[in-house]
Protein backbone atom coordinates (compact mmCIF):
# COMPACT_ATOMS: atom_id res chain seq x y z
CA UNK A 1 0.00 0.00 0.00
CA UNK A 2 1.35 3.40 -0.98
CA UNK A 3 2.27 5.86 1.78
CA UNK A 4 0.91 8.92 -0.03
CA UNK A 5 -2.56 9.27 -1.55
CA UNK A 6 -3.95 11.93 -3.89
CA UNK A 7 -7.43 13.19 -3.05
CA UNK A 8 -9.01 14.49 -6.26
CA UNK A 9 -11.76 17.00 -5.49
CA UNK A 10 -14.84 16.98 -7.75
CA UNK A 11 -17.29 19.08 -5.72
CA UNK A 12 -17.18 22.32 -7.76
CA UNK A 13 -18.11 20.37 -10.89
CA UNK A 14 -19.69 17.01 -10.15
CA UNK A 15 -21.27 18.28 -6.96
CA UNK A 16 -22.65 21.67 -7.97
CA UNK A 17 -24.03 20.42 -11.29
CA UNK A 18 -26.54 18.32 -9.36
CA UNK A 19 -27.79 21.14 -7.14
CA UNK A 20 -31.19 22.71 -7.75
CA UNK A 21 -29.74 26.07 -6.70
CA UNK A 22 -27.27 27.67 -9.12
CA UNK A 23 -24.31 28.97 -7.15
CA UNK A 24 -23.03 32.39 -8.33
CA UNK A 25 -19.63 32.49 -10.02
CA UNK A 26 -17.97 34.44 -7.21
CA UNK A 27 -19.18 31.90 -4.66
CA UNK A 28 -17.91 29.00 -6.77
CA UNK A 29 -14.50 30.65 -6.88
CA UNK A 30 -14.59 31.21 -3.12
CA UNK A 31 -15.30 27.51 -2.60
CA UNK A 32 -12.51 26.51 -5.00
CA UNK A 33 -10.16 28.85 -3.15
CA UNK A 34 -11.11 27.30 0.20
CA UNK A 35 -10.48 23.79 -1.17
CA UNK A 36 -7.07 24.80 -2.49
CA UNK A 37 -6.25 26.47 0.83
CA UNK A 38 -7.06 23.18 2.56
CA UNK A 39 -4.29 21.52 0.58
CA UNK A 40 -6.25 19.81 -2.19
CA UNK A 41 -3.94 19.84 -5.20
CA UNK A 42 -6.23 18.50 -7.94
CA UNK A 43 -9.59 20.22 -8.18
CA UNK A 44 -12.23 19.69 -10.84
CA UNK A 45 -13.54 23.19 -11.42
CA UNK A 46 -16.28 23.04 -14.07
CA UNK A 47 -17.46 21.52 -17.34
CA UNK A 48 -17.76 22.97 -20.85
CA UNK A 49 -20.97 21.11 -21.57
CA UNK A 50 -23.90 22.91 -23.17
CA UNK A 51 -25.58 25.30 -20.70
CA UNK A 52 -28.90 24.00 -22.03
CA UNK A 53 -28.18 20.63 -20.44
CA UNK A 54 -26.40 21.78 -17.28
CA UNK A 55 -27.30 25.42 -16.57
CA UNK A 56 -25.58 25.24 -13.16
CA UNK A 57 -22.24 25.26 -15.01
CA UNK A 58 -23.07 27.87 -17.65
CA UNK A 59 -20.27 30.06 -16.24
CA UNK A 60 -17.53 27.51 -16.98
CA UNK A 61 -15.50 30.03 -18.98
CA UNK A 62 -15.69 32.69 -16.27
CA UNK A 63 -14.74 30.22 -13.53
CA UNK A 64 -11.86 28.78 -15.56
CA UNK A 65 -10.43 32.19 -16.42
CA UNK A 66 -10.45 33.28 -12.76
CA UNK A 67 -9.13 30.13 -11.04
CA UNK A 68 -6.90 31.03 -8.08
CA UNK A 69 -3.19 30.38 -8.49
CA UNK A 70 -2.00 28.27 -5.55
CA UNK A 71 1.42 26.63 -5.53
CA UNK A 72 1.13 22.98 -6.47
CA UNK A 73 -2.58 23.12 -7.33
CA UNK A 74 -3.87 22.21 -10.77
CA UNK A 75 -7.42 22.25 -12.06
CA UNK A 76 -9.46 20.05 -14.37
CA UNK A 77 -12.46 20.86 -16.55
CA UNK A 78 -14.61 18.48 -18.58
CA UNK A 79 -14.73 18.83 -22.36
CA UNK A 80 -17.41 16.63 -23.95
CA UNK A 81 -16.53 17.45 -27.56
CA UNK A 82 -14.48 19.66 -29.90
CA UNK A 83 -16.70 22.66 -29.20
CA UNK A 84 -16.08 22.29 -25.48
CA UNK A 85 -12.34 22.11 -26.10
CA UNK A 86 -12.50 25.29 -28.18
CA UNK A 87 -14.40 27.07 -25.38
CA UNK A 88 -11.74 25.97 -22.90
CA UNK A 89 -8.98 27.30 -25.16
CA UNK A 90 -10.72 30.69 -25.38
CA UNK A 91 -11.10 30.85 -21.58
CA UNK A 92 -7.42 30.07 -21.05
CA UNK A 93 -6.42 32.67 -23.63
CA UNK A 94 -8.50 35.24 -21.75
CA UNK A 95 -6.74 34.35 -18.51
CA UNK A 96 -3.31 35.00 -19.98
CA UNK A 97 0.09 34.24 -18.48
CA UNK A 98 0.39 33.26 -14.85
CA UNK A 99 -2.80 31.22 -14.93
CA UNK A 100 -2.59 28.00 -12.90
CA UNK A 101 -2.29 24.66 -14.73
CA UNK A 102 -5.53 23.33 -16.23
CA UNK A 103 -6.14 19.95 -17.79
CA UNK A 104 -9.06 18.52 -19.73
CA UNK A 105 -11.20 15.51 -18.90
CA UNK A 106 -13.19 13.35 -21.32
CA UNK A 107 -15.87 10.84 -20.43
CA UNK A 108 -18.02 7.93 -21.53
CA UNK A 109 -19.82 4.97 -20.00
CA UNK A 110 -19.06 1.28 -19.81
CA UNK A 111 -22.72 0.45 -20.52
CA UNK A 112 -24.39 1.20 -23.85
CA UNK A 113 -27.72 2.42 -22.49
CA UNK A 114 -26.20 4.88 -20.03
CA UNK A 115 -23.84 6.19 -22.70
CA UNK A 116 -26.77 6.79 -25.04
CA UNK A 117 -28.73 8.56 -22.28
CA UNK A 118 -25.75 10.68 -21.30
CA UNK A 119 -24.10 11.38 -24.67
CA UNK A 120 -26.74 10.38 -27.22
CA UNK A 121 -24.40 7.97 -29.00
CA UNK A 122 -23.00 4.45 -28.71
CA UNK A 123 -19.83 3.61 -26.84
CA UNK A 124 -18.10 2.87 -30.16
CA UNK A 125 -19.19 6.23 -31.58
CA UNK A 126 -17.95 8.04 -28.48
CA UNK A 127 -14.58 6.30 -28.65
CA UNK A 128 -14.38 7.33 -32.30
CA UNK A 129 -14.89 10.98 -31.32
CA UNK A 130 -12.31 10.70 -28.56
CA UNK A 131 -9.76 9.45 -31.06
CA UNK A 132 -9.80 13.00 -32.43
CA UNK A 133 -10.61 14.95 -29.26
CA UNK A 134 -7.87 13.61 -26.99
CA UNK A 135 -5.01 14.20 -29.49
CA UNK A 136 -6.45 17.67 -30.18
CA UNK A 137 -6.30 18.51 -26.47
CA UNK A 138 -2.78 17.14 -26.18
CA UNK A 139 -1.74 19.24 -29.19
CA UNK A 140 -2.91 22.33 -27.28
CA UNK A 141 -0.55 21.42 -24.44
CA UNK A 142 -3.26 20.05 -22.14
CA UNK A 143 -3.00 16.91 -20.07
CA UNK A 144 -6.09 14.73 -20.44
CA UNK A 145 -7.88 12.62 -17.86
CA UNK A 146 -10.49 10.03 -18.80
CA UNK A 147 -13.67 9.00 -17.02
CA UNK A 148 -15.51 5.72 -17.40
CA UNK A 149 -18.95 5.69 -15.76
CA UNK A 150 -21.17 2.74 -14.72
CA UNK A 151 -18.20 0.41 -14.24
CA UNK A 152 -19.77 -1.38 -11.26
CA UNK A 153 -23.34 -1.29 -12.53
CA UNK A 154 -25.81 0.52 -14.79
CA UNK A 155 -29.20 1.92 -13.75
CA UNK A 156 -30.68 0.56 -16.99
CA UNK A 157 -28.76 -2.64 -17.68
CA UNK A 158 -27.85 -3.80 -14.18
CA UNK A 159 -24.45 -5.50 -13.69
CA UNK A 160 -21.77 -4.51 -16.22
CA UNK A 161 -19.09 -6.85 -17.52
CA UNK A 162 -15.83 -5.49 -16.03
CA UNK A 163 -14.04 -6.63 -19.18
CA UNK A 164 -15.81 -3.85 -21.10
CA UNK A 165 -14.45 -1.21 -18.75
CA UNK A 166 -10.96 -2.72 -18.97
CA UNK A 167 -11.03 -2.49 -22.77
CA UNK A 168 -12.19 1.15 -22.63
CA UNK A 169 -9.46 2.03 -20.13
CA UNK A 170 -6.86 0.50 -22.41
CA UNK A 171 -8.18 2.55 -25.35
CA UNK A 172 -8.15 5.81 -23.38
CA UNK A 173 -4.60 5.27 -22.16
CA UNK A 174 -3.48 4.45 -25.69
CA UNK A 175 -5.00 7.73 -26.90
CA UNK A 176 -2.87 9.63 -24.41
CA UNK A 177 -4.96 10.02 -21.24
CA UNK A 178 -2.53 10.11 -18.33
CA UNK A 179 -5.12 8.73 -15.91
CA UNK A 180 -8.54 7.10 -16.10
CA UNK A 181 -11.08 7.39 -13.30
CA UNK A 182 -13.45 4.44 -12.84
CA UNK A 183 -16.90 5.48 -11.67
CA UNK A 184 -19.38 3.56 -9.53
CA UNK A 185 -22.09 5.87 -10.82
CA UNK A 186 -24.99 4.43 -8.83
CA UNK A 187 -23.06 3.25 -5.78
CA UNK A 188 -23.59 -0.50 -6.05
CA UNK A 189 -19.98 -1.66 -5.74
CA UNK A 190 -18.59 -3.98 -3.07
CA UNK A 191 -14.93 -4.60 -2.16
CA UNK A 192 -14.65 -8.01 -3.82
CA UNK A 193 -16.12 -6.56 -7.02
CA UNK A 194 -13.61 -3.71 -6.83
CA UNK A 195 -10.75 -6.16 -6.48
CA UNK A 196 -11.97 -8.12 -9.51
CA UNK A 197 -12.18 -4.98 -11.65
CA UNK A 198 -8.73 -3.78 -10.63
CA UNK A 199 -7.32 -7.27 -11.11
CA UNK A 200 -8.41 -7.17 -14.75
CA UNK A 201 -6.52 -3.90 -15.19
CA UNK A 202 -3.18 -5.04 -13.77
CA UNK A 203 -1.84 -6.08 -17.15
CA UNK A 204 -3.28 -3.01 -18.92
CA UNK A 205 -2.42 -0.05 -16.67
CA UNK A 206 -0.01 1.03 -13.97
CA UNK A 207 -1.61 1.76 -10.57
CA UNK A 208 -1.00 5.51 -10.86
CA UNK A 209 -2.93 5.54 -14.15
CA UNK A 210 -6.12 4.44 -12.39
CA UNK A 211 -8.34 6.43 -10.04
CA UNK A 212 -11.53 5.39 -8.28
CA UNK A 213 -14.67 7.55 -8.22
CA UNK A 214 -16.93 5.85 -5.69
CA UNK A 215 -20.46 6.86 -4.77
CA UNK A 216 -21.75 6.20 -1.27
CA UNK A 217 -25.37 5.49 -2.15
CA UNK A 218 -25.31 2.21 -0.21
CA UNK A 219 -22.64 3.14 2.33
CA UNK A 220 -19.84 1.10 0.72
CA UNK A 221 -17.65 3.85 -0.76
CA UNK A 222 -14.93 3.79 1.92
CA UNK A 223 -14.86 -0.01 1.88
CA UNK A 224 -14.22 0.14 -1.86
CA UNK A 225 -11.52 2.78 -1.34
CA UNK A 226 -9.79 0.44 1.10
CA UNK A 227 -9.94 -2.37 -1.46
CA UNK A 228 -8.47 0.01 -4.03
CA UNK A 229 -5.64 0.98 -1.68
CA UNK A 230 -4.82 -2.68 -1.16
CA UNK A 231 -4.64 -3.09 -4.95
CA UNK A 232 -2.20 -0.19 -5.29
CA UNK A 233 -4.52 2.65 -6.37
CA UNK A 234 -3.29 6.02 -5.08
CA UNK A 235 -5.87 8.52 -6.44
CA UNK A 236 -9.45 8.74 -5.22
CA UNK A 237 -12.15 11.17 -6.28
CA UNK A 238 -14.33 12.78 -3.63
CA UNK A 239 -16.71 15.71 -3.25
CA UNK A 240 -16.70 18.26 -0.45
CA UNK A 241 -19.44 17.49 2.05
CA UNK A 242 -20.72 14.71 -0.21
CA UNK A 243 -22.06 17.31 -2.65
CA UNK A 244 -23.88 15.80 -5.60
CA UNK A 245 -26.60 13.22 -5.44
CA UNK A 246 -27.22 10.13 -7.48
CA UNK A 247 -30.06 10.91 -9.92
CA UNK A 248 -30.99 7.24 -10.07
CA UNK A 249 -31.42 6.84 -6.31
CA UNK A 250 -33.59 9.73 -5.08
CA UNK A 251 -32.93 10.63 -1.47
CA UNK A 252 -29.73 8.60 -1.32
CA UNK A 253 -26.29 10.08 -0.92
CA UNK A 254 -24.10 10.27 -3.97
CA UNK A 255 -20.41 11.19 -4.07
CA UNK A 256 -18.05 10.06 -1.37
CA UNK A 257 -17.50 13.04 0.95
CA UNK A 258 -13.97 14.44 0.88
CA UNK A 259 -13.93 14.87 4.66
CA UNK A 260 -14.91 11.22 5.20
CA UNK A 261 -12.13 10.07 2.88
CA UNK A 262 -9.45 12.30 4.41
CA UNK A 263 -10.51 11.35 7.96
CA UNK A 264 -10.03 7.67 7.14
CA UNK A 265 -6.73 8.18 5.32
CA UNK A 266 -5.38 10.33 8.16
CA UNK A 267 -6.37 7.64 10.64
CA UNK A 268 -4.47 5.07 8.57
CA UNK A 269 -1.32 7.18 8.70
CA UNK A 270 -1.39 7.90 4.95
CA UNK A 271 -0.20 11.27 3.67
CA UNK A 272 -2.68 13.41 1.73
CA UNK A 273 -1.29 16.91 2.23
CA UNK A 274 -4.80 18.01 3.25
CA UNK A 275 -5.45 20.08 6.38
CA UNK A 276 -8.53 18.44 7.87
CA UNK A 277 -9.53 21.52 9.89
CA UNK A 278 -9.45 23.74 6.79
CA UNK A 279 -11.27 21.05 4.84
CA UNK A 280 -14.13 21.10 7.35
CA UNK A 281 -14.26 24.89 6.98
CA UNK A 282 -14.57 24.44 3.21
CA UNK A 283 -17.35 21.92 3.79
CA UNK A 284 -19.20 24.39 6.01
CA UNK A 285 -18.86 27.00 3.25
CA UNK A 286 -20.22 24.56 0.64
CA UNK A 287 -23.18 23.84 2.89
CA UNK A 288 -23.96 27.54 3.23
CA UNK A 289 -23.66 28.12 -0.52
CA UNK A 290 -26.11 25.37 -1.50
CA UNK A 291 -28.49 26.12 1.36
CA UNK A 292 -28.97 22.60 2.64
CA UNK A 293 -27.42 20.14 5.06
CA UNK A 294 -24.81 18.05 3.28
CA UNK A 295 -24.55 14.29 3.85
CA UNK A 296 -20.85 14.05 4.70
CA UNK A 297 -20.63 12.24 8.03
CA UNK A 298 -17.29 13.65 9.16
CA UNK A 299 -18.42 17.17 8.25
CA UNK A 300 -21.60 16.90 10.31
CA UNK A 301 -19.74 15.34 13.25
CA UNK A 302 -17.19 18.16 13.29
CA UNK A 303 -19.82 20.87 12.93
CA UNK A 304 -21.86 19.36 15.77
CA UNK A 305 -18.79 19.22 17.98
CA UNK A 306 -18.03 22.87 17.27
CA UNK A 307 -21.61 24.01 17.94
CA UNK A 308 -22.38 25.67 21.29
CA UNK A 309 -23.97 23.44 23.94
CA UNK A 310 -27.68 23.25 23.33
CA UNK A 311 -27.23 24.64 19.79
Amino acid sequence: MAHRVTVYEVGPRDGLQNEARTVPTADKLALIGALAAAGLRRIEASSFVSPRWIPQLADAAEVTAALPAVDGTSYVVLVPNAKGLDRLAVALARAGEGHPPVEAAVFLSASETHNRKNLNRTVAETLGELEALVPAALARGLRVRGYVSTVWGCPYEGPVDPGRAAEIVERLLALGCHQVSLGDTIGVGTPNQTRRILGLLRARARPEQIALHMHDTRGTALANVLAGLEEGVTTFDASIGGLGGCPYAPGASGNLATEDLVYMLDGMGLETGVDFRKLVAAGALAQRLVGRTLPGKALQAELARAAPAGG
